[in-house]
């Protein structure tokens, strides 16, 4: 237990005010907008949407901005917005085949149906630092390129062409409804839905981390990204009134199938199995290492063994992916414990009494013989 801070409240405007303060900066220069954020530190907006479970992009902007760039206390600030929102409905499951794709690759199929499109990606950059981007009226020095127009067709996912052969894995199909983390406590075991609702949540250097750890042996994991995709999706909403679905707008959305190795078990062949990743926004690295986490879960459902690995443990990995509840156990501890020290600091006055005044009479029978 601690003690909570009270009194103080003159320090803590104060602390406040300071605060607001340093966010703004030198005010000779001009402030961030909300638009400068969202547009152009796209891919920190759609990490705290995705792990704030909220997916939109002006609120996560100001967040940024009034956190100061700290993505974790934006992610903050973005769940406990989210907690004040009434809930009217739910949507209809979105269907990624109908994603209007700005990138989708293949590292199994060189000859993806449909094309491979590769997109704005980082791939292919040298990473050298680039100075023109300093200048104040970069902006007019782009060069002029021809950039593709996003897929407006449907693109049917990759893995589906390896169901003709059926040496993939089927997805099992289910009309029971899925567990919602965010309105119930998590329990174990858990559920897949509810494990990759954990994972897309979670703290994205830890899911990598854990998936990192699968690729060096901890886990059985030797994995192909059948296919990553990137893009807009409609969501539809059920309307009781109308008996039928309405588009209510869109979301970006990155997902990951991966491809993984099974030697089979006494009643299922070999053939390969799946790892999944779904997370808001342009999110490629969360996404893989979601799916290779996702994939390393799957040990008892799969027949495998269980190797020992940090990433099969299920309660270890679900019970420290969430960033929110890591960071408050672990700040907590900055605020006052005076009544616990002292307490701990008397135990071990005492202790070093005791230790001192056994080492005396320890002496001292030795100097009597």
């Amino acid at each position: 237990m601690y003690v909570a801070v009270k009194g103080g409240e003159r320090a803590i405007d104060n602390a406040h005010a300071w605060l607001a303060e340093e966010r703004r900066g030198d005010t000779s220069i001009a402030e961030l907008s909300l638009a400068q954020i969202r547009e152009q530190l796209s891919l920190a907006v759609n990490r705290v949407m995705a792990e704030g479970s909220l997916y939109d992009p002006d609120l996560a902007a100001l967040a940024i901005k009034q956190a100061r760039g700290d993505l974790i206390e934006a992610i903050f600030l973005i769940r406990a917005y989210r907690t004040t929102l009434p809930r009217f409905g739910a949507s209809d499951p979105v269907d990624t085949g109908r994603m209007s794709c700005d990138r989708r690759i293949s590292a199994t199929f060189k000859d993806a149906p449909g094309g491979q499109v590769l997109g704005p990606t980082f791939d292919y950059t040298h990473r050298l630092l680039d100075f023109k981007l300093a200048a104040e009226s970069d902006c007019e020095d782009l060069p002029e390129t021809q950039t593709a127009e996003p897929r407006s067709e449907d693109t049917p996912h990759i893995l589906s062409f390896l169901d003709g052969e059926n040496i993939i894995e089927q997805e099992p199909r289910t009309d029971a409804e899925p567990g919602d983390l965010t309105r119930e406590p998590m329990s174990f075991p858990a559920g897949r839905a509810v494990r990759l609702q954990s994972l897309t949540r979670g703290d994205e250097g830890f899911i990598l981390g854990m998936a990192y750890s699968t690729q060096r042996g901890y886990a059985r994991n030797h994995a192909f990204v059948g296919e990553l995709r990137i893009g807009s999706v409609p969501v539809e909403m059920e309307i009781p009134e109308l008996g039928f679905a309405i588009e209510i707008g869109e979301i970006e959305l990155t997902e990951c199938e991966t491809v993984n190795q099974f030697k089979g078990s006494k009643t299922v062949p070999p053939q390969f199995t799946r790892g999944y990743g779904l997370v808001f926004g342009q999110s490629e690295r969360k996404s893989i290492a979601m799916a290779l986490v996702d994939r390393a879960l799957r040990w008892e459902e799969l027949g495998e063994d269980n190797l020992g690995a940090p990433a099969q443990d299920e309660e270890f990995v679900l019970s420290h992916a969430d960033n929110i509840q890591a960071t408050g156990f672990l700040e907590h501890i900055k605020l006052p414990h005076y009544v616990d020290f002292q307490s701990e600091l008397e135990l071990v006055r005492k202790l070093r009494r005791e230790a001192t005044e056994l080492a005396e009479q320890m002496a001292a029978r030795e100097a009597a013989q």
